[in-house]
């Protein structure tokens, strides 16, 4: 299928009013998608906090995730559906609306259940913001600029999880942990007044909804409730997994989940591919663009997440900086990464092939990865700043061309499915990366600390010199042998855990530098991805 052919539609493609300014647009839509993607990462760096004042165990505060995530990906891959059903714009302004009132919610719970209930409910809500902010914004900019449109909305999905730790421990350090759900509030207030005044739906979006009302099919309940069972279990798997040692579980937990998420995906995959009017259309697939770009951004938003939540442990854990003076460590890769995006938004708006771009920016990803696996303990926070930043420029060159190639050869009338369907797999990529990230840092932290252990014998005059010193030194300052002796251990001990875990760290980001790197391959698969002018790239 050609550039031509994606132009057809039976659809008319008129955009939004020629009176309003598409960037007024893109201003308006891109504060609710950067305030939803936030909320997947801002609260994590308040888990203990939140746990605390609400007095529950730190382990159950870890729901406040998980129900988050859980519920997003269950409205995401039919958020396409109902924005047919109830029209792009309604859909819209309502998720936003609904967002607020659930933040405001998570802002004043009083016990954990009441705030995981509230979480639900905003995950429900922020579900619909993503796609329909990316459909708002190429149907509101002209046909020739569909590549200024993508990096918009790349500022608010990429920056969002990028700076979202940052903003969470500098709130909850200064403010308390309540305030992490309040800021949404004033933001929520002025987006939905903002998108109230400015946006509407196309022409061609209006027949879809008046043809699907007028239709008036069947919900497809079997379908949600299977889509449901698949992202919970998944969700719960994947957030559970590591604390129950995984398939090691003696309460058959991990291994129950693992079956219903295996037979709910099957039944889902089977149902929805049947059924006449499915909630996930999975014929987008069927397009070797979609299907290439869905396996990059799953694991390249794997690779970003692995990142942004190991880097900060790292920091935090062994180099004893506070959540704020990590975060302005991170700080520094926004700025180049605003940069790359509008760099690559002129290079896609002037012909250059979308590969291209994919291919070079996965490659940067994998240098900074790489990078960030040859530190040490020695460096100084400069050093940290620079391979964040080649990483972060990286990820922000393929965020707009993976759009746009994902996009260019998809029939108008999947594209709603289409952009639901690769939100989810972004959202889920990141959720498999912090995962990924947790379990492969706890089991080589293990594998390091024996390593270490095989050479911390009486035979070593290595470990003897350090003993003697240290035993040398704890006499002076507490004047008692046997207690000067057992701090001594006790630093040795110190010393080979804090090693361990620095390897274990750096072995992580190695992990997912090799993942980027292989990413590139995929490329090569791809049909060429230009998008030419006065092709239209509407989605909804």
């Amino acid at each position: 299928m050609g550039s031509a052919s994606v132009a057809a539609s039976p659809y008319p493609t008129a955009a939004v009013p020629r009176a309003i300014n598409p960037w007024i647009i893109a201003l308006a839509v891109v504060i609710p998608t950067f305030m939803e993607v936030l909320d997947t990462t801002i609260a994590n760096v308040a888990l203990r906090h939140i746990a605390g004042g609400l007095s529950a165990a730190v382990t159950d505060g870890e729901w406040v995730i998980t129900s988050y995530l859980a519920a997003n990906a269950i409205i995401l891959p039919i958020s396409g559906w109902l924005s047919i059903r109830l029209g792009r714009r309604n859909y819209f302004l309502l998720s936003i609306l609904v967002f607020t009132v659930a933040s405001a919610l998570c802002g004043m719970a009083t016990s954990l259940g009441v705030l995981i209930f509230s979480r639900v409910m905003q995950g429900l809500a922020g579900g619909g913001l993503q796609p329909s902010s990316q459909g708002v914004l190429l149907d509101a900019f002209p046909k020739e600029k569909q590549g200024a449109a993508q990096t918009v909305f790349g500022i608010a999905a990429l920056l969002a999880p990028v700076v979202g730790p940052t903003l969470g421990g500098y709130i909850t350090d200064n403010y308390g942990w309540r305030w992490v759900f309040y800021i949404n509030v004033p933001v929520g207030l002025l987006a939905l007044i903002m998108c109230n005044a400015f946006v509407s739906d196309p022409a061609y979006l209006k027949a879809q909804t008046a043809e699907a009302r007028k239709r008036n099919r069947a919900f497809d309940t079997l379908g949600l409730t299977l889509l449901a069972i698949t992202m919970t279990s998944w969700e719960i798997l994947l957030s559970k997994g590591q604390e129950w040692d995984w398939f090691g579980d003696p309460f058959l937990r991990v291994q129950t989940l693992a079956f219903l998420f295996i037979a709910g995906l099957v039944g889902l995959i089977f149902r929805e591919t049947r059924y006449d009017n499915p909630l996930i259309n999975f014929r987008t697939l069927k397009d070797r663009n979609f299907r290439m770009c869905c396996i990059i951004i799953f694991f390249a938003f794997a690779t970003l997440y692995a990142n942004t939540v190991s880097l900060p442990a790292l920091l935090q854990s062994l180099f004893g900086y506070d959540a704020t003076t990590s975060g302005l460590v991170l700080s520094p890769s926004g700025i180049f990464a605003i940069v790359m995006l509008a760099i690559v938004g002129r290079l896609l708006g002037r012909g250059v092939d979308a590969r291209y771009l994919i291919a070079a920016g996965l490659s940067i990803l994998a240098i900074g990865g790489y990078w960030f696996s040859r530190l040490n303990l020695e460096i100084s926070p400069w050093q940290v700043v620079w391979p964040r930043v080649v990483f972060i420029v990286g990820l922000s060159a393929i965020f707009a061309p993976l759009n746009v190639a994902a996009f260019l050869y998809i029939p108008p009338q999947l594209r709603g499915a289409a952009v639901g369907l690769l939100a989810l797999l972004r959202n889920e990529g990141g959720s498999v990366g912090t995962s990924l990230a947790q379990t492969i840092q706890e089991r080589r932290d293990q594998f390091h600390s024996l390593r270490l252990n095989e050479n911390l014998d009486p035979l070593n005059p290595a470990v003897n010199s350090f003993f003697q010193q240290a035993q040398s030194g704890f006499l002076q300052q507490t004047g008692d042998p046997v207690a000067a002796k057992q701090m001594a251990l006790q630093a040795l001990a110190n010393l080979r855990d804090q090693q361990s875990s620095s390897l274990a760290y750096f072995d992580t980001f190695f992990v997912f530098a090799v993942v980027a790197a292989a990413l590139v391959v995929l490329v090569f698969l791809m049909k060429r991805s230009v998008a030419a002018k006065g092709t239209h790239l509407a989605a909804e």
